[in-house]
């Protein structure tokens, strides 16, 4: 299983890069986890837009999801130029009815809900779903094909239940939007001190740091982070990749 990080930026996207998007491979099958702006563009580096064979969505806050318009546009242009004929499925959860309405799109792309208490089949990925603590419903990702784990904590506070849900995981892919002295409970958001104390208890081999803020030196979230977890641990940028 490979992952590429399309997008890592919190909130908003940096100069010429993208909010979160990741782009999981296995056996050929290509799917985008979270499709946030700026997205689309950073994502023709890698694939082309008429390969994608699926997307999951973690939840509806713009960061995540405001390049899904842009890429229904894009697959009903390939439709017309014969490059793609099957509807894109869109996975997300239905705790936001209009949100979840609005993956359905001319047939080109078709809302598919997941169900957080089941174990959900994507091609060759089986999916595990967590709900976070954060001001939308939003779900984290234990995503396994291959024999490897890769956990997406997607947006929230810290919560222990990370914990258990990451355990023995190949790779951590953590949210990081604040520094160790900041406190996230009421944002949603988790400290790079936090993030470490989960990769820690849950013996992971590898932890990125990601949904990274605007502001500061994100080399002192690394180290904070390294304060906890002596493992493996990385700066999500765009391009970085993770084999496992």
């Amino acid at each position: 299983m490979k992952v590429t990080v399309i997008g890592y930026w919190g909130g908003y996207p940096g100069v010429n890069e993208a909010t979160s998007g990741y782009l999981f491979e296995h056996d050929g099958f290509k799917l985008l986890v979270d499709c946030g702006s700026g997205v689309l563009a950073q994502l023709q580096n890698y694939i082309k837009i008429s390969e994608l064979d699926a997307v999951i969505l973690t939840h509806y806050h713009h960061d995540h999801v405001a390049d899904i318009g842009p890429l229904q546009y894009a697959r009903l242009i390939s439709s017309y130029l014969d490059e793609t004929t099957e509807e894109l499925l869109i996975y997300g959860h239905q705790e936001d009815g209009e949100a979840f309405s609005n993956l359905t799109y001319k047939k080109v792309t078709r809302a598919e809900a997941y169900d957080p208490d089941q174990h959900l089949k994507v091609g060759p990925f089986s999916i595990a779903f967590m709900k976070t603590s954060h001001p939308a419903v939003c779900y984290a990702l234990r995503i396994e094909a291959g024999g490897a784990a890769i956990v997406f904590t997607a947006d929230s506070s810290y919560i222990t239940d990370f914990i258990p849900f990451s355990r023995n995981a190949d790779l951590l892919i953590c949210e990081t939007n604040l520094y160790a002295e900041q406190d996230g409970s009421k944002m949603g958001h988790m400290t790079s001190k936090e993030a470490g104390i989960i990769a820690k208890e849950a013996r992971v081999k590898n932890l990125l740091l990601t949904h990274l803020p605007h502001y500061g030196n994100h080399m002192i979230l690394l180290k904070q982070a390294r304060e906890t977890f002596q493992g493996n641990i990385s700066l999500a940028k765009s391009g970085w990749t993770f084999k496992g």
